[in-house]
């Protein structure tokens, strides 16, 4: 499909900081989704900037079409030629935002954790409920490398048989250097007191949510490790860094017919992670894992009949993503590429509906909800109130 073909789908980016160049690059390359028998008929174009840094609104317009350079994100929500804004600000910040842009009209994809505490997202999806008509959806891009993807379908295929057990994570070592400067995310005042929770909470949670796999309690034990940082690069002077640098939690799933643990654990300081997301599924027919850290390999050990021998298979996964790509087959997916793969799902979904997604595959996986979002914030704060007590906390069901 030529470029010309492909409808414009004009976005604002309200913070322009990692993620938002993410987005730039993403959208820089769409021409890589431009194969297989349906390519994408949408394209998102970067056509306004919303920054409190110069230095940030400058790299934008060196390298998007910047039509609207603004230090005031109400001016991208009443520029009539804008489609979507994309929203990468601190915590404290969703709540005032995202509620602003679902009553601008304008379709959103907000960074997680969609508001800084409970209240705050309760708050959101209310504004949300009052715009039926708003399209809105929660930035989790991880869950869209194929590994993961296989696993979805197996679940959707009912591959695992009576769920055992489940484990999910994302881990990294950004925190381990006790030298490290503050930063926002160290801050209660702006990351909230969820911390590790808030911040990372929601890559391990997307696919058990959206599996239906709703925790009926939880317990949760946190660690702040590093009490102090430096106040700046090379300042003697220490600050209190407030927020919890790790958690796991201990959950209880009970479905229709499903009962099994999940284990859920975030980390800021995890040796030797970069930056790893996991799921794991121990099932009666079946058990799968896959992970970041080895991110062309699925390992799966599917039971040929009771009492088999039991030995994982462990297969390179194909550069094969929903939305095909002009990459070949035999190189690695990346972080890169789930980006690319996200932002194609909002704009599809966004274009075509739910059910008319060009995606390969038979159920389109579509990018986290409000819903999700929500639920995922009963999880939270569930668990920083279990640590606080150290009790089980009830989420009902």
């Amino acid at each position: 499909m030529s470029a010309s073909a492909r409808k414009p789908i004009r976005f604002g980016v309200i913070g322009g900081g990692l993620m938002g160049r993410e987005f730039a690059a993403a959208a820089a390359r769409w021409c890589q989704l431009d194969a297989g028998p349906h390519p994408p008929d949408f394209e998102p174009v970067i056509a306004g900037i919303c920054d409190l840094s110069p230095a940030v609104r400058d790299w934008f317009n060196r390298n998007c079409p910047i039509e609207h350079d603004t230090d005031d994100y109400t001016a991208l929500l009443s520029a009539d030629d804008l489609d979507a804004v994309y929203v990468a600000v601190p915590h404290d910040l969703h709540e005032r935002i995202y509620t602003d842009v679902v009553r601008s009209g304008k379709a959103m994809l907000g960074e997680k954790p969609f508001g800084i505490d409970h209240a705050a997202n309760a708050r959101i999806t209310e504004a949300i409920e009052a715009h039926p008509k708003a399209f809105v959806r929660c930035s989790s891009e991880i869950p869209f490398f194929p590994g993961a993807q296989r696993i979805v379908e197996m679940v959707q295929r009912g591959a695992f048989g009576t769920i055992l057990d489940v484990e999910a994570g994302f881990w990294h070592n950004s925190d381990l250097n006790p030298d490290k400067p503050i930063n926002w995310k160290r801050q209660v005042a702006h990351c909230g007191e969820y911390g590790v929770l808030g911040d990372l909470g929601l890559h391990p949670l997307h696919l058990p949510l959206r599996f239906g796999w709703v925790p009926r309690d939880v317990r949760c034990v946190l660690n702040n490790v590093v009490t102090s940082r430096p106040r700046a690069a090379g300042d003697s002077v220490r600050v209190p860094c407030e927020t919890w640098d790790n958690a796991t939690m201990l959950t209880h799933v009970r479905t229709d017919d499903q009962d099994f643990p999940m284990t859920v654990s975030v980390k800021r300081i995890a040796p030797g992670h970069q930056n790893t997301w996991f799921v794991k599924i121990a099932g009666t027919r079946q058990s799968a894992h896959f992970s970041t850290e080895n991110p062309k390999t699925l390992r799966t050990m599917p039971y040929a009949s009771p009492g088999a021998t039991q030995a994982w298979n462990v297969a390179d996964v194909p550069f094969a993503p929903r939305y095909a790509s002009v990459t070949g087959g035999i190189f690695e997916f990346g972080f890169a590429d789930a980006i690319q793969q996200m932002w194609a799902a909002f704009c599809d979904e966004m274009t075509n509906g739910r059910d008319g997604m060009r995606q390969t595959g038979e159920t389109p996986f579509h990018c986290a909800t409000p819903d999700e979002a929500r639920r995922h914030h009963d999880i939270l704060d569930a668990a920083l109130r279990s640590h606080g007590t150290g009790q089980v906390v009830s989420l009902g069901g």
